[in-house]
């Protein structure tokens, strides 16, 4: 039996300089590991910067575990061609 462990995946929206980076959109993932949450996070982000999204694209998708612990961070600045 493979122990799960819970992992949060934020959408942000442009830091527009508030003390608080906005969050467009929360989900919670149960996984086995961390490159699982990961491989969703960057599917999640892929479609929110989708061109027909009709909302404003994220800017940034980061994974925060379970105690809190933001473990991973991605930005539209880290794509390829970004």
């Amino acid at each position: 039996m493979t122990v799960r462990e819970t992992f949060h995946i934020e959408l942000l929206g442009l830091d527009d300089g508030t003390p608080a980076i906005p969050v467009q959109q929360r989900i919670s993932v149960r996984v086995s590991d961390l490159e699982s949450a990961t491989e969703r996070a960057l599917r999640v982000f892929a479609r929110a910067r989708a061109p027909q999204r009709s909302q404003t694209r994220a800017e940034a998708v980061r994974v925060i575990d379970g105690a809190g612990r933001e473990v991973f961070r991605w930005s539209r600045f880290d794509e390829p061609g970004g």
